[in-house]
């Protein structure tokens, strides 16, 4: 499990579809072969290390569900350690389970600030004001309008991840809230007392 809060970002020194290899140092200290680093969002197996940097193998379907194709060596990835049992919990619930890819629509400096839209098909089980992780970064939704999703960045955030580096039409990773989906799933396969609660969710805008 991860918590969106981003260790480092790393640069990709070499990329398959079965293979990955990525340059950086933080993620390194404690870490071992078997051990879960999340790559953009994504839950990979550390299967070899050095001093400069680490391989983990991809899955056919992590390949194919998520945005890692669109990667190239070079391009600069979000970095996070599996969070320990004594570790401090900062985000929210990360599982590195992508739901699917989102598209950049916009991307508008406010200030400071940065204002980011993106465009995803699967925003039923989104709601505003709640968390989402894009490319591994948990997130807050500051708003929801059909297949768009507005997300606020801060400063901090901006600068230490792969936000900066994001152009429009590029696309990104993104978890759905583990909690959110499992709301939604009792509520789709209980009877039909659970089917009006749902539609009166829907109504109301939490799911």
């Amino acid at each position: 499990m991860f918590t969106g809060i981003i260790e480092e970002t790393g640069k990709i020194l070499s990329i398959t579809e079965r293979k990955i290899v990525i340059g950086c140092s933080l993620v390194l200290e404690g870490s071992k072969t078997g051990d879960s680093i999340a790559v953009n969002g994504v839950c990979l197996t550390l299967t070899d290390k050095n001093s400069a940097g680490f391989s983990a193998d991809i899955s056919p379907e992590t390949y194919r569900v998520t945005a890692l194709g669109y990667l190239k060596p070079g391009s600069i990835v979000n970095l996070e350690r599996a969070l320990p049992v004594n570790g401090r919990f900062g985000g929210h619930i990360v599982l590195g389970h992508i739901d699917g890819t989102a598209k950049v629509k916009n991307i508008k400096r406010n200030n400071d600030f940065y204002d980011f839209e993106i465009e995803f098909s699967g925003c039923d089980a989104l709601v505003s004001k709640g968390s989402v992780a894009i490319n591994g970064i948990s997130l807050t939704i500051a708003e929801i309008q059909g297949s768009l999703i507005n997300l606020a960045i801060i400063p901090h955030t901006y600068e230490n991840t792969s936000l900066k580096y994001l152009k429009i039409g590029d696309y990104v990773n993104i978890e759905t809230d583990i909690l959110a989906k499992y709301v939604e799933k009792f509520l789709l396969t209980s009877d039909n007392k659970s089917r009006i609660n749902l539609d009166f969710l829907q109504r109301n805008g939490f799911c």
